[in-house]
């Protein structure tokens, strides 16, 4: 159930990332408000994951699964390159994001 809290975590953390530019610096109010539920969740979830989970291990995928999915939004959001180059540094993450549940019993 630990990994699932994990996955979602870090689902809200794209949330939020994404919602950062959305409220363009925190001037627009309702993707402002969206951003700052969605670090509350984010973190509520991150919390409760590290409570059966290595916190290096729940740590490194949350900032993973919130990496990989900035990225890859932002390429198909805003226009952001689309490099072969970032695909395998993002593709280089998800392998460490693999990496670490497996190392960790995947459990």
């Amino acid at each position: 159930m630990s990994w699932y809290l994990l996955i979602l975590a870090g689902l809200f953390e794209i949330g939020w990332a994404i919602g950062l530019q959305y409220s363009e610096g925190f001037s627009k109010p309702i993707p402002t408000l969206g951003t700052a539920v969605a670090i509350v969740i984010s973190m509520v979830l991150l919390a409760r994951a590290v409570e059966d989970l290595p916190v290096g291990t729940a740590y490194a995928v949350w900032t993973g699964i919130g990496a990989v999915g900035t990225a890859s939004l932002g390429v198909l959001l805003f226009d952001e390159p689309a490099t072969l180059a970032r695909a395998g540094c993002i593709g280089l993450i998800v392998v460490g994001i693999v990496g670490l549940h497996l190392a960790s019993g995947g459990h």
